[in-house]
């Protein structure tokens, strides 16, 4: 497929066949096109959990979106979500980035925090979580990206003995799709490029 093809095709799917497994093959493009991603000072602080595994997917879910948190139907996009034969949950590691900066020839030794404009350790995981994303599209696949609440990082944790120092900042459903649960943010469309896109100065688009 080409690449404009890929980008133009990548959306969030929220619903799979749950008969069709993603093949092994394919998992191991995903995972190796996710290491290709950037990272400050190649400091390649991210990691993946893969959950392939029905009672680990199982495990997953009771853990991070609990049967009592869709009471009256509250989240109906998670039974579609809940038939992805593959989870993949990104997991960011600043201790990696501090520790890098402060070789020899970052300079930065006392590990502070603070010079950091933006916490790269997540902003490197989202690129891969992208380059992930791609990859499915191209593959002939559905995913969607989502995050995994504060308060429900403990349990996660805690199931999948995941240490304090990573952090996940999302999970990828992958798998053949099915028919889509309409997302309530679709009426929200595209911004245009004008609306987005400023030349030479804030507010001038040129």
């Amino acid at each position: 497929m080409e690449f404009q093809e890929v980008v133009r095709r990548r959306r969030m799917v929220r619903n799979y066949d749950d008969a069709t497994p993603v093949a092994p093959d394919v998992v191991a493009r995903i995972l190796a096109n996710a290491q290709r991603g950037p990272s400050a000072g190649f400091s390649q602080g991210f990691e993946f959990l893969v959950l392939e595994d029905a009672d680990d997917r199982a495990r997953f879910w009771g853990a991070t979106y609990p049967p009592e948190d869709d009471r009256d139907g509250a989240l109906p996009h998670l039974k579609g979500m809940r038939r992805a034969p593959l989870l993949v949950v990104a997991l960011s590691n600043k201790g990696v980035y501090l520790d890098r900066y402060a070789e020899a020839d970052k300079g930065w030794t006392d590990r502070d925090e603070a010079r950091w404009p933006v916490p790269y350790w997540d902003i490197d995981t989202g690129m891969a979580v992208l380059l992930m994303l791609l990859t499915v599209v191209d593959e002939g696949l559905g995913a969607c990206f989502f995050g995994i609440t504060p308060e429900k990082i403990p349990a996660f944790r805690a199931a999948f003995d995941v240490p304090d120092a990573f952090t996940p900042i999302g999970a990828i459903s992958i798998g053949h799709r099915a028919t889509d649960v309409p997302s309530p943010s679709i009426p929200n469309r595209r911004r245009a490029a004008a609306d987005v896109v400023h030349r030479g100065r804030y507010g001038s688009v040129g």
